[in-house]
């Protein structure tokens, strides 16, 4: 008995120095070829991003608790003499007969459903681009990377003509439907599906009698999961900042979206001081639906980056 506890208490010590080893393997090859130098040089200038991004969102949670009077007599990065956070954000809902709750779910709407549809719109075409073989598929290919390169802007007045010849202009319509369209969506799931999507789990599937859009949504959505979440996150952030479309597409107040609503109390300030605080407090409650966001879908971002790693 005693022989043999000291053999599996020998076999376990061999298996922990081994681990170890293995373990100090991987820490070096990490470390291997990277200086102090450049260590320091990257986390330098993450910083200076981090603080670039963060410093505006520090500057709005700051001045929504002053009054119009501290916004302008007191420091910009710190708070005033008196806590109004509150009963600004009160007043922000209050204001104008409660509009900003009407502008919230118009973004709500806009960014919702058309990131939604746009997502599936996108990962569906980039699958189709990257597992079939059919003719003028380059020219395709092509002709989405152009999307990808115009901006926005630059297709909102070609929009708003399209859109009078027909009646949808200052509708929920003309704002939805050029949101279900994302080049950038199309071409990164592309190419995430071809090398995601393994050709040989689709011929098996096709062997059982998996019909196409069975192989679609049953065997490849599941494998872009990662894809899936970053396009829809991307889609939704930039649907819910847009500003210049519905600025040439809107005309009634009730159909703003926050943007378009915080710069028309912006435009106010002029006659009325007081909407220095809304428009503040506005700009505070608008970034918590995008923050919550990006904390409830990060999990799966981190699923993604490490998609394609090597365990060794």
């Amino acid at each position: 008995m005693s022989a043999t506890k000291s053999t599996e208490m020998s076999a376990r010590e061999r298996k922990k120095r081994a681990e170890r080893l293995e373990r100090d393997q991987r820490s070096g090859a990490r470390s291997a070829g990277r200086s102090p130098a450049t260590t320091i040089i990257v986390t330098a200038l993450l910083a200076i991003v981090a603080i670039y991004f963060l410093v505006p969102v520090y500057w709005v949670i700051v001045n929504a608790t002053k009054s119009t009077d501290d916004l302008f007599g007191t420091s910009g990065f710190w708070f005033g003499k008196e806590f109004l956070l509150f009963d600004n954000i009160k007043a922000v809902f209050t204001a104008n007969g409660g509009i900003f709750t009407r502008w919230a779910l118009n973004s709500l709407l806009y960014s919702g459903i058309g990131s939604i549809l746009a997502t599936y719109f996108a990962v569906a075409a980039g699958y189709a681009l990257a597992k079939y073989r059919f003719p003028g598929r380059r020219a395709v290919y092509a002709f989405v990377l152009g999307g990808v390169l115009v901006p926005g802007t630059a297709t909102a007045l070609p929009l708003f003509f399209l859109f009078s010849s027909v009646g949808l202009t200052n509708t929920y319509w003309s704002v939805l439907i050029p949101s279900l369209v994302s080049p950038f969506g199309l071409f990164l799931a592309s190419i995430y599906a071809n090398a995601a999507v393994p050709d040989s789990m689709l011929e098996a599937g096709r062997i059982d009698g998996v019909s196409e859009i069975g192989l679609f949504h049953r065997l490849a959505l599941p494998q872009l999961t990662p894809a899936v979440v970053t396009i829809l996150l991307f889609q939704f952030v930039a649907i819910w900042n847009n500003y210049f479309l519905p600025l040439v597409m809107l005309a009634d107040e009730k159909l703003y979206p926050i943007t378009l609503g915080l710069d028309n109390w912006r435009a106010q300030t002029d006659r009325l001081p007081e909407f220095f605080q809304l428009t503040t407090g506005g700009a505070l409650l608008s970034v918590i639906p995008l923050a919550i966001l990006i904390l409830v879908l990060q999990r799966f971002w981190r699923g993604g980056l490490t998609e394609g790693s090597v365990k060794g």
